[in-house]
C-alpha cells in the first residue's frame, strides 16, 4: 500500500479537519436556524426557545461513556455526520416550520454533541503531551472557520433558496463523513477489566460515596433542565422533593453498605459512571475542578457585556460585525496559535499562569474605554479617538483571549486519562460550560447595577482567585503524566 502523503500523516492536518467538522454544526445551530425560522414567520419567543435544545452540548457527558466503551471514534464521527446530513435534507423539504422540525433540531444537536465527544477523544489519544499546545491553537482556529462556513451557507440561501442551502450543507456533511473515515486508525489503548452495567448499578446501590456522586450528578442535570424550562416556577415542592429523593437514595446505599473488606475500586470500573467515580477519586481533584470552574471567570464575565457596551457607545451593527466579530475572530485565532506555540515550549503549567495574566490584563482595556467613552446620544456617531480606543481594547481582548484559551484547553487535555478520554474531557468541559453560562447570566445584573467601567474592573479582579489553586494544578498535571498510556 502506498504511503499516505505527508500532509495526511500530519496530526495537525487532522486536528484542523476534525475541528472544522466540530465547528460547522455549531454554526448551523446558532447562525442558520434562527434566520430560517424568522424568515418562515416564527415569532421571536419561539426562536429564543431553540437555545433550550443547545443543552445537548452541556449534557453530553451523560452519553460520553458509550463512545468510550465502544470506541471506534472515526465511525462515530462518520455516522453522526451522515445523520446531520440527513437532517439537513429533511429540513430542505420541510413545508414551513412543521412541529417535527423541533424534534429534528433536537436530534441534530445530540448528533453534534456526540460528534464533539468522539473528536475530543480521538484527538486526545492521537496527541503526545508536548504536541497539545500547538494542536489546540489549530483547533481553536479551525473550529471558528467551521462556524464561518455556516455563514457561507446562510449567504447562499439568498441566492439558491433554503432548499439549495440545506442541500449544500448536507453535501458538506457527507464530505466530512468520508474524511473522518480516512483519518488514521486509533492506536490501541490499554484498558482495564470492566464490570457489567448491572454489576455497576448493584455495587453503587450499596456504596454511599458512589451513590452520593450519582445523586449530585442527577441533581446537576435536573438543575440545568429546570433552568431552561422553569419547571419549578409553578411547583413550590419541586426542589424539596428532588433533594429528598436524593437524600433517601444515599441513605439506602449507606444502610446497604458491605461490612468488612470491600472492593474500593469497584465503582471506578463501571461502564456508565466509572469515569466520573475515578475522576472524583483522584488526589487534588477538588481544587482542580474549582480551577476549571473559575480560570476563565473574568473573561466570561466580561465577554457577554462587550457588545452591549459597543451599542451604548454609539457603534453600529456594521462596526460591531466588522471589528468585534470578524477582525476579533481572526485575532483570537492568531492568539490561539501563538498561545499553543508558547505552551509547547514553556510547558502547560507555565503557559496557564503566564497566558492567564495576559488574558486578565486585557480586561483593563475595556475598563479604560468605558471610563472615557460616554453613553452616545441617539443617532450620534462616536468620536475618532473613541473609535481608536475601543478598537484597541477589542483587538487586545480578542488576541489574549486566544492565548488563554489555548493554555486552558491544553491543560484539560493533559489531565484526562487516555483510556477514558472522551468521557473525562466531556465532564471537564461541562464544568467549564457551567461557569461560562453562570458568568454570562450574572454579567447583565452586574453591568446594569454597577455600570460598565466598574463591572469591567471587577471582571479583571475575578481572574485572580484561580491563581490560588495553582499548586494543586501542578500536582494534578504531575499525577496525570504518570497514568498508563500517557505520553
Amino acid at each position: 500500500m502506498p504511503a499516505q502523503p505527508q500532509v495526511l500523516r500530519s496530526k495537525l492536518f487532522w486536528v484542523a479537519l476534525l475541528y472544522f467538522s466540530s465547528g460547522f454544526p455549531l454554526g448551523v445551530f446558532y447562525e442558520i436556524f434562527p434566520v430560517w425560522f424568522r424568515q418562515q414567520g416564527v415569532e421571536l419567543k419561539s426562536i429564543g426557545a431553540i437555545s433550550l435544545l443547545g443543552l445537548a452540548w452541556t449534557l453530553k457527558f451523560l452519553w460520553a461513556p458509550a463512545v468510550d466503551h465502544y470506541r471506534h471514534h472515526r465511525l462515530w464521527m462518520a455516522a453522526v455526520d451522515i445523520g446531520m446530513g440527513i437532517a439537513m435534507l429533511a429540513f430542505a423539504y420541510a413545508a414551513g416550520v412543521a412541529p417535527w422540525v423541533w424534534t429534528g433540531i433536537a436530534v441534530f444537536t445530540v448528533l453534534s454533541a456526540t460528534n464533539d465527544i468522539a473528536i475530543d477523544g480521538y484527538t486526545i489519544e492521537m496527541l503526545d503531551r508536548d504536541e497539545i499546545g500547538l494542536a489546540n491553537g489549530v483547533r481553536i482556529g479551525f473550529a471558528r472557520v467551521g462556524m464561518l462556513a455556516s455563514g457561507g451557507i446562510l449567504i447562499l440561501s439568498d441566492y439558491i433558496g433554503w432548499r439549495g442551502a440545506f442541500w449544500t450543507a448536507a453535501a458538506l456533511f457527507a464530505a466530512l463523513a468520508v474524511a473522518c473515515l480516512a483519518a488514521p486508525r486509533e492506536a490501541a489503548v490499554p484498558r482495564e477489566a470492566r464490570s457489567s452495567l448491572a454489576e455497576e448499578l448493584g455495587r453503587m446501590a450499596s456504596d454511599p460515596r458512589a451513590a452520593a456522586g450519582v445523586v449530585a450528578l442527577a441533581l446537576f442535570v435536573l438543575w440545568l433542565l429546570n433552568n431552561a424550562t422553569k419547571w419549578s416556577a409553578d411547583r413550590p415542592l419541586f426542589w424539596p422533593a428532588a433533594l429528598g429523593v436524593g437524600a433517601l437514595a444515599v441513605a439506602l446505599a449507606w444502610l446497604r453498605r458491605p461490612r468488612g473488606d470491600a472492593d474500593a475500586r469497584g465503582a471506578e470500573r463501571g461502564p456508565m459512571f466509572g469515569a466520573l467515580m475515578e475522576l472524583l477519586a483522584r488526589p487534588h481533584i477538588g481544587p482542580t475542578l474549582a480551577f476549571v470552574l473559575i480560570f476563565k471567570l473574568g473573561d466570561a464575565s466580561m465577554g457577554f457585556m462587550v457588545k452591549p457596551f459597543w451599542v451604548d457607545s454609539g457603534f453600529t451593527a456594521t462596526d460591531i460585525g466588522l471589528v468585534s466579530v470578524n477582525i476579533g475572530l481572526a485575532l483570537s485565532i492568531a492568539g490561539g496559535l501563538v498561545g499553543g506555540w508558547y505552551v509547547d515550549r514553556a510547558g502547560i503549567f507555565r503557559g496557564l499562569w503566564v497566558l492567564g495574566l495576559w488574558q486578565a490584563a486585557s480586561n483593563l482595556g475595556y475598563v479604560i474605554a468605558a471610563s472615557v467613552i460616554p453613553p452616545a446620544a441617539a443617532g450620534a456617531a462616536p468620536l475618532v479617538e473613541h473609535r481608536l480606543l475601543i478598537y484597541a481594547a477589542s483587538a487586545t481582548e480578542s488576541f489574549t483571549g486566544g492565548l488563554g484559551t489555548a493554555a486552558f484547553l491544553a491543560f484539560l487535555m493533559a489531565i484526562v486519562d487516555k483510556r477514558r478520554s472522551a468521557t473525562e474531557y466531556a465532564l471537564l468541559s461541562s464544568v467549564f460550560a457551567l461557569s461560562r453560562s453562570l458568568a454570562g447570566w450574572a454579567s447583565g445584573f452586574g453591568a446594569q447595577e454597577m455600570g460598565y467601567a466598574p463591572w469591567f474592573l471587577l471582571t479583571f479582579l475575578l481572574s485572580f482567585p484561580a491563581y490560588l489553586l495553582l499548586p494543586w494544578v501542578r500536582r494534578m498535571l504531575d499525577y496525570a503524566a504518570k497514568l498508563p498510556g500517557q505520553h
